[in-house]
């Protein structure tokens, strides 16, 4: 039977609200972990919107990266399966042990996707070891505080990475774009499934750094140039930003992103 509330840790469910791990444990002394944060589709794993395989690519990927030992993944499965909430968090820890939860989605997820959200430019924090998801997530969550809404991290150069909570995207009335993961951000699991989906309809997604800040040259900017901005993650598919706040708030238009919804709500067959 599934469980509606708790977690899942070291091949066992605790239906409580508190982990207890020791105090000296490396994953709440220095936020060492590596997790992903997955989308259930129709309460199944092997869906292919789930993109269970490529979540866990990552996090194999990282942990032989980090030197790390592996998980038991029939137990992370177990502990996936133990889940009732379509949102999924799987976190795993140095030595292995796997630390499993679920949450709803936003309650105002549909009027988000639809009208947008207000974002505002933060400068100055950067994710820590960017090419994984690690659990030290403290510089984006400060950036969130600090906003009061979505925040969009922004390098020394002026580069817009991504956001607080996904990958960035951009349209300027003809093509879209998204920050290159050369600039030091991770690209994002959704994010590479767009890229695949438009790419395979004639579209084009440039990916490169993006200039935010006034140059020398008589050529705008391409935020200058950009029409419609917006976010993703897997959790909450595509959310249109539709007021940057900043020195001066600029509005985007919204309407674009409707175009990309049927991307999540395509009837594809499974994959094996």
């Amino acid at each position: 039977m599934k469980n509606s509330s708790g977690y899942w840790y070291r091949g066992c469910w605790y239906a409580a609200s508190q982990l207890s791990i020791d105090y000296d444990h490396p994953a709440l002394l220095y936020g060492a972990s590596i997790f992903t944060t997955m989308r259930r589709y129709q309460a199944d794993l092997e869906h292919p919107l789930t993109m269970w395989a490529a979540h866990r690519d990552r996090l194999q990927q990282s942990i032989q990266a980090l030197g790390w030992v592996a998980p038991d993944w029939l137990q992370v499965v177990a502990g996936i399966a133990a889940v009732t909430q379509p949102i999924i968090r799987i976190a795993i820890f140095p030595q292995g042990e796997e630390f499993i939860f679920g949450r709803e989605l936003p309650a105002d997820l549909l009027d988000q996707q639809q009208q947008g959200v207000t974002a505002q430019l933060v400068a100055g924090l950067d994710r820590s070891l960017p090419q994984h998801k690690t659990g030290n997530y403290l510089a984006p969550w400060l950036a969130k505080q600090q906003a009061g809404c979505e925040a969009i991290l922004v390098d020394p150069r002026g580069h817009w990475l991504e956001t607080s909570t996904g990958s960035l995207w951009g349209w300027d009335g003809q093509d879209f774009y998204s920050p290159a993961a050369s600039t030091g951000i991770l690209p994002g699991i959704a994010r590479d499934y767009l890229v695949q989906w438009l790419q395979s309809r004639g579209k084009i997604v440039n990916e490169q750094p993006w200039d935010a800040l006034a140059n020398d040259s008589a050529e705008p900017t391409l935020y200058e140039r950009l029409l419609s901005v917006a976010y993703s993650n897997c959790g909450v598919q595509l959310i249109p930003i539709k007021l940057l706040r900043g020195e001066q708030d600029r509005h985007f238009d919204c309407k674009i992103w409707e175009e990309l919804r049927p991307a999540f709500r395509e009837n594809r067959q499974k994959t094996s």
